[in-house]
């Protein structure tokens, strides 16, 4: 591990001035060649001291930049057009490059490094997605993912759900046939099993009748014989 100065609030590490402890990959890698940080030398400790109060106020310029910019977009839902499967699985996933170009079209110039997507995209839906206006400020923005513009519309008017539940239909039908074939064919079903039970029940008589008749004439035979033995 070695130590750092950080120039900018760096989410889950600390703020600005502050002297943390890295990994050596993290702080070459990324840290040190984005200017987000110094090596905690002590030359380094004093030219941050130096330049802290110039350092401040250009964090504080560059905040109130993206305030302004946060409080233009307002609820700022973005429309990504791709194709998908019957049941709404996507062919791939959602991007940066994907919710950036969308935030372009929709006049909003968004680099790929400021999008954090923290659940891949997969489905079509409406999906949060945080945009990085400043270290110290980010923004949700919903990304209506959907396969045409009108379903998009529809989407986000309903919700996800409507969408969904088309897509299950689909693939029902597709599976099934329609569903007055599925009707008509589960009252033929059902017709079938009625008729099957009444002709069971008229077998399970006749077989009844049949053994008691079987029963009674030796019966009749026996009282026949003892009445003669009796004359």
């Amino acid at each position: 591990m070695i130590e750092v100065i950080l120039l900018e609030r760096i989410e889950r590490l600390g703020q600005m001035g502050q002297v943390v402890k890295v990994r050596p990959g993290f702080a070459r890698n990324f840290l040190l060649p984005q200017k987000k940080a110094l090596r905690a030398t002590k030359s380094n400790r004093d030219l941050f001291e130096k330049q802290r109060a110039e350092l401040e106020a250009k964090n504080a310029a560059e905040r109130s930049h993206a305030e302004t910019i946060a409080a233009k977009m307002g609820d700022l839902k973005l429309v990504v057009i791709r194709q998908a499967s019957e049941t709404g699985q996507l062919y791939g996933s959602v991007t940066a490059r994907d919710v950036a170009e969308a935030g372009k079209e929709a006049g909003h110039a968004f680099q790929r490094a400021q999008i954090q997507i923290d659940t891949p995209i997969k489905a079509l839906g409406l999906f949060p997605v945080k945009i990085k206006l400043h270290p110290e400020l980010a923004i949700k923005v919903t990304v209506n993912v959907a396969r045409s513009s009108e379903e998009a519309t529809i989407q986000a008017e309903k919700g996800a759900a409507v969408i969904r539940q088309a897509a299950e239909k689909a693939e029902v039908v597709a599976a099934f046939g329609a569903p007055q074939a599925d009707e008509g064919a589960g009252e033929n079903a059902k017709s079938a099993k009625k008729a099957g039970k009444k002709k069971e029940a008229k077998a399970d008589k006749d077989a009844a009748e049949t053994k008691t008749e079987a029963k009674a004439k030796p019966q009749a035979k026996k009282s026949k014989a003892k009445k003669s033995s009796e004359d």
